[in-house]
């Protein structure tokens, strides 16, 4: 087996065509995060409408959002960031860009290639002139908390997020791009997502 450092990917910005692709990765790493946490009926329910293709269609074709995919040699999908309009506690609209997702195979970790993919996410996020880029995580996840940590991410709000019926734990967190504190805004949290 392939070690997270052997596998060289390269990265490139997803279109609506790759739909299917971010589906794949989508489902996979979330089963793959999320198996023995979450009930199995919940987590495939769940994956069938948040992580099917044409809800990755649908993001795509949305102004103002984007996803850069992560590719193995031969094009196999193992990674993907995907950026959109907030829908978070403490977002306001006009200002901040939401992380929607920055998933990425476990064997694929530790090679920089999660580094890679945030930094997309990070430059697009500024370029469009957003003050904030947003993003909501497990509570449980302490190696994604860690990895958004180092990459100079601070709490900001928490949220409920529904899957199956159960709600969990989220930490919203925010990284200020314009020079500012990503401190929190007074808006509602607990509300499941």
């Amino acid at each position: 087996m392939a070690t997270p450092t052997s596998i060289e990917t390269a990265i490139r910005r997803a279109s609506s065509a790759d739909d299917a692709a971010l589906a794949v990765v989508g489902q996979a790493t979330f089963l793959e995060t999320f198996a023995g946490v979450l009930d199995g009926a919940a987590i495939v329910a769940h994956c069938r409408e948040a992580h099917s293709a044409a809800r990755y269609r649908q993001w795509l074709e949305q102004p103002g959002c984007a996803a850069w995919l992560a590719e193995a040699p031969g094009g196999a999908p193992v990674g993907y960031a995907l950026v959109a309009a907030p829908d978070l506690p403490s977002a306001d609209p006009g200002r901040d860009l939401e992380l929607k997702r920055i998933y990425l195979l476990g064997r694929c970790r530790g090679g920089g290639t999660g580094r890679r993919l945030l930094a997309e996410a990070i430059a697009f996020a500024r370029d469009a002139g957003a003050s904030r880029l947003l993003l909501g995580v497990y509570a449980g996840n302490a190696a994604a908390i860690g990895f958004y940590r180092r990459h100079g991410f601070v709490d900001v709000a928490e949220r409920r997020f529904n899957v199956g019926g159960t709600a969990y734990d989220d930490r919203v967190m925010g990284l200020a791009l314009d020079g500012s504190a990503a401190h929190a805004s007074p808006a509602p949290s607990g509300r499941p997502a």
